[in-house]
């Protein structure tokens, strides 16, 4: 039985049934580990909660729309011939104005780049559109020497 010498834990024996001498760093880790693995098992737990709390209310809901829906199934049908075309309407008329709204924000988007371009400044792109107003020009210029 010889002594060996470790420099994180100092003097240790080399059979196992012999004691090991005290380290409070052995202490520390395991305190660490214990600290982690209670956090891993409250996070463990209120995981569980919150799910099944989530499960419990989509049941729920699940269960006011089929309740729902089998209230208004016979409203539904009964005033079906004037609901769907006033849906029709109600989303052409949506569609319209989303679509007009677009575009005038795409307007105003192209206006303001060519607010910026004509007074000098150096929007987004502008390099691109004079080296393609210089090729049209010069493939201009060639049309009109052949002809």
């Amino acid at each position: 039985m010889t002594d060996r010498y470790n420099k994180e834990s100092g003097f240790e024996m080399q059979h196992h049934n012999q004691p090991q001498y005290w380290n409070p760093q052995h202490q520390n880790q395991n305190q660490q580990w214990s600290g982690q693995k209670a956090h891993q098992v409250v996070k463990a737990l209120i995981a569980a909660a919150v799910g099944g709390s989530l499960l419990v209310l989509s049941g729920l809901v699940l269960a006011g729309t089929v309740i729902a829906l089998t209230v208004a199934t016979p409203v539904l049908v009964i005033s079906s011939p004037v609901l769907v075309p006033a849906l029709i309407t109600v989303f052409l008329l949506v569609t319209g104005f989303l679509t007009t709204g677009g575009f005038g924000v795409a307007a105003a988007t192209v206006f303001a780049w060519m607010y910026r371009y004509v007074s000098g400044e150096r929007p987004t792109g502008a390099d691109t559109l004079d080296e393609a107003s210089h090729k049209l020009g010069s493939k201009a210029r060639d049309l009109k020497d052949r002809g």
